[in-house]
């Protein structure tokens, strides 16, 4: 699995290491990814995602998992959240019908 949140995209990022003899070696920045589950209200189920701190902010300020992804084009989803977004639009649809 990539070290990649899904809500908001991030990723390792590489620098160097900087001795006190100014020597430069390459270094890695890790993300600090966390395995949660949030709860979808419409599916009326859990769903597992990897997500940082921020991403999880950013699910709370948007109104949970569903109304971020129904705001969130399909085409800047991760592409594992992507079958949900038609999974939640179709739970609404029969929803209104």
């Amino acid at each position: 699995m990539s070290r990649t949140c899904m809500v908001t995209g991030k990723k390792r990022t590489v620098g160097n290491n900087r001795s006190h003899a100014e020597n430069k070696t390459k270094r890695t920045f890790e993300v600090n990814i966390q395995d949660t589950t949030v709860y979808s209200e419409v599916l009326k189920r859990k769903i597992a995602i990897r997500v940082t701190p921020s991403g999880l902010r950013t699910l709370d300020h948007k109104g949970g998992i569903d109304a971020f992804i129904q705001s969130t084009a399909k085409t800047k989803l991760d592409p594992a959240l992507r079958p949900l977004k038609a999974q939640i639009e179709k739970a609404l649809e029969s929803k209104k019908a």
